[in-house]
Formats: structure tokens, C-alpha cells, sequence
């Protein structure tokens, strides 16, 4: 028998478009307004958020970079930049879609291209608030960082993950 609850939707994944970089600005402003504030101060998220305020350049910076979004019924929910095929600059889920396979989608996916393009260690400077999803993920903390946003300073930790080497038969 049917419990007459409908399964919740999976997460998509398609490939960043120009056109998304408003949408995902949002997201990045409402992950940190959203989910930050027990790690971070009021004046901390705002210098953080911040970064979003300039259009051209925030899109310039996930055009610059292979960035994947995660959707939930066709609309963006979150997303992912990988610099240089070895560093996570940027990972945002918007608050509405914790807990729903977002995040930890982004991140498999951009593991696989990482490695796929040649990368043996993934690189991410995680805030203190995603730091234990890094970590669940197997990412191993290398070094605590102090870093600026104009006036402001934040901490910070660079984590990294060994990406499985494959196995050949002989």
C-alpha cells in the first residue's frame, strides 16, 4: 500500500548557462544571510555576501571556472565552481534545499571531473560553517586560515581530498 506521500524530488545537474549567474547570486546571498550566522558575525556575513553585490564580476568568476548547478524541479537550488580542475572556490545550496542530496551531488560531480581532467588532490578553503560536510566527505584538514574581505576577517580551513587512483588490470 501507497503511504499518499509522493517521493521528493532528486536533484538535477546541468551545466552553468550565462543567464543563471542572477539566480545563483541569490543563492550565494542566502546561504550565507541563512545559514553562516553561528559562525560568523552579522558584519562578517555582509562583507561575505558582499561579493555578490557586483554583478559583472561574480558572473565573470563563474564563467570563469567549470561551474555545474543543482536543481530541484527544473529551478536552480545550489551550485558549484571548480578552479583550475583542483580547487572548490565556490559550493551554495540555498537554504530551502538543505538536506535534500544538493551539496553532496555538486561535490561527487565535481570530484569526477576533477579527477577525470587529471587532478589527484582536491583543494577547498571550507568556512568553519561546511566544514564537517567536507570532512564527512573525506576531505582532511591541512591548515587554519585568517583571510580579509576589505575590513573584515574571517577564518577559514584549507582541506584536502586524495582522489582514488584507478586500478589496472595487468
Amino acid at each position: 500500500m501507497s503511504s499518499g506521500k509522493s517521493a521528493a524530488p532528486a536533484p538535477g545537474l546541468r551545466p552553468y548557462l550565462a543567464s543563471d549567474a542572477p539566480v545563483l547570486a541569490g543563492i550565494f546571498r542566502a546561504a550565507i544571510e541563512d545559514l553562516t550566522g553561528e559562525d560568523y558575525s552579522p558584519d562578517q556575513q555582509e562583507a561575505w555576501a558582499a561579493a555578490a553585490d557586483d554583478d559583472t564580476a561574480f558572473a565573470a568568476r563563474l564563467d570563469g571556472q567549470l561551474t555545474l548547478v543543482a536543481t530541484l524541479s527544473g529551478q536552480p537550488v545550489g551550485f558549484i565552481a571548480l578552479k583550475d580542475d583542483k580547487l572548490i572556490d565556490l559550493l551554495y545550496v540555498h537554504p530551502a534545499a538543505i538536506g535534500k542530496g544538493v551539496a553532496t551531488l555538486l561535490c561527487g560531480a565535481a570530484e569526477t571531473l576533477a579527477k577525470a581532467r587529471g587532478t589527484s588532490v582536491l583543494i577547498v578553503d571550507a568556512s568553519d560553517t561546511a566544514l564537517g560536510f567536507f570532512q564527512k566527505r573525506g576531505f582532511e584538514a591541512q591548515r587554519r586560515n585568517t583571510v580579509s574581505v576589505g575590513p573584515v576577517w574571517f577564518g577559514n580551513t584549507t582541506l584536502t581530498k586524495r582522489l582514488a587512483e584507478e586500478k589496472t588490470l595487468q
